[in-house]
Parts: structure tokens; sequence; C-alpha cells
């Protein structure tokens, strides 16, 4: 299957990374934003054609599929360019930075029966897998979820440390991947939501803290604290406070209310959550199938952000 990666960033470089354990697979070009960016990319992985045009990218013989990583408010505009060209895609999280656009995506899926995935890694991180599967099996149930999200991003850099030309967002971004997982996780709508929010960056025009409350329809809550601001641990960290048991993850990790480890290598075929959502993607296509982490069911993590950001505002 020969497919077209989106963005030569840090997390294009994530995904090319992962594509190297993932056979029958093959990058015939990548679409970047930065020439010389660009260039470097596709000498390093070896991938034949490079462009900074979307149209040419997809235009080139055989390309099946686009994995979009590049930035966020052009998540969009692109996916719907993708699936206009007949191919399939994955889009890196957040699908959209508007409900009106996550909606016009999903349109556009359900209008062309494309396979149209959200790149929402922590459903197939093993660590949350695990949980899952302990759910599934009622041998679970969650009471509470207690996430941080922290960061030290006082100045618009990516994940690699380099100077980012948009800004990241704590709502339609990072608190993305927790209102997804806890939906998730739990199986239920999310009936009731808080959120505050603390003063804006001067020179960003973003909220450098946030906190977030979640109540699904039997009473399950989830609290989710971000900051930008934090110097000190980064990346998220899930408690899961449960009927039995209390377990945290740390992306691929797990452990248990007192830390002892827990083997999750056995849940799936990798520890990395980036090849396993690649490996669903491709899994889907040559299926016929919807995958997990399609854009319909994303889209009710999108329907909650618009929520919090209306009561934040």
């Amino acid at each position: 299957m020969k497919i077209c990666m989106i963005g030569e960033g840090a997390f294009g470089h994530k995904h090319l990374d992962a594509l190297k354990n993932i056979d029958g697979v093959e990058v015939a070009s990548i679409v970047g934003g930065v020439e010389e960016a660009a260039r470097d990319t596709a000498n390093e992985y070896g991938i034949p054609h490079w462009t900074l045009d979307l149209e040419e990218g997809l235009a080139q013989h055989g390309v099946e599929a686009a994995i979009i990583t590049s930035p966020t408010p052009i998540h969009a505009e692109q996916a719907m360019a993708v699936m206009r060209a007949d191919k399939h895609v994955m889009i890196e999280i957040p699908m959209a930075d508007t409900l009106k656009d996550a909606d016009a995506i999903c349109a556009l899926q359900k209008e062309t029966g494309l396979v149209a995935m959200a790149g929402h890694t922590r459903r197939f991180n093993p660590s949350h897998q695990w949980v899952h599967n302990k759910i599934q099996a009622r041998e679970l149930n969650i009471q509470q979820m207690d996430v941080q999200t922290f960061f030290f991003r006082r100045e618009n850099l990516n994940a690699l440390g380099q100077p980012r030309s948009w800004t990241d967002h704590l709502l339609w971004h990072h608190a993305c991947h927790t209102v997804d997982l806890f939906a998730y996780q739990t199986g239920e709508p999310i009936i009731e939501v808080q959120a505050m929010q603390g003063p804006m960056h001067p020179e960003l025009g973003i909220a450098m803290d946030m906190s977030i409350g979640l109540k699904t329809d039997s009473g399950i809550i989830c609290t989710l604290s971000l900051s930008f601001n934090n110097d000190g641990p980064l990346g998220t960290f899930f408690r899961y406070i449960c009927d039995n048991g209390t377990y945290i993850a740390r992306y691929d990790d797990l452990v248990d209310g007192r830390e002892e480890p827990i083997d999750v290598s056995q849940v799936d075929v990798s520890m990395n959550g980036i090849e396993l959502q690649d490996r669903e993607f491709f899994a889907a296509i040559r299926e016929g199938r919807e995958p997990n982490a399609s854009v319909q069911q994303a889209l009710t993590s999108m329907q909650v952000l618009d929520r919090l950001e209306k009561v934040m505002k």
C-alpha cells in the first residue's frame, strides 16, 4: 500500500519511525510546509518524492491513503482535500480545531465512504488497552479518571524544541486526548462539563493553564488539569480509580496504585501506540471497515470540547 505523509515535523517523524515496523506499506511521497525540512526528511527516510504541494503528493502513482501530521489549523482543510482526491485519511489529533470543521469532515466521510480516522493514540497505547480489556471483561469499573497534562511551553516551540509557525492549544489538542479516552473507556455519553482557564499569555494569546471536569450518564467523573507552565516532569499521566484497584498509565507503561509495574508487553503486537494506531488504519482500509477511532467516533469528543469552550467563554 502506497501512502502520502503530510507534515515533516515531530509527529511526522514518529509515524515514519513506526512505519518501519509495518510490512506492506510504502511512503511514496511526503508533503511538507518547509522546503529544507521536507527534503531532509525525504532523504533521511528514503522517500522517493517530496513536495510542498498537497495535490502533487496525492497524485503520485499508486497512492491510496494519507497520514496528516501538519499544523492543527490546516487539518480539516487537508483532510477534506485528501478525501476529495478519493484517498483514505488518518488525521493526527485533533482532526479539527472547531466543531464546524469536524462536522464537515464527518459529512464528507459519509458521502465518500472512505476510511477516515482520527489519531487518538491513547486508545491504542498498551497501558490503556489493558484497562479497556479489563472493563470489557467486566473485571473492573472506573469510578474516576484523574489526569494531568503538563508541559513547559512559555515560548512557541514544538515537541522537538524548534520554533513553531502556529500556536498549540490546551483545549483543542491536549484535552482532546483525555476527553476521547474518557468516553471510550467508560462507554457512556458525557452529560455534564465544567471548565476554567487561567490568564491568557500576552504573546501567544492562549490560556496556559486549564481545569476541566466531566461526568458521564452513570456518574463516573473525570478531573483533568492542564498546563504549559509546568517546569517539572512533562507529559500526561492518567490515574484510573476503579472499583477493583487503581492504575496509573504513563504512555505505554502501566503501574498499580502502589507503583508496582504491570506487564503490558503481551497486550498487542507492539509497545508503540503510534505504530498500533497506524496498523489499525491500514487494516481498516484492507478489510473495508470502520476503524477504531474513526472520525465519526471522534466527533463525540469534538462536541464536548465545543461545550467546554463555551463554558470557559
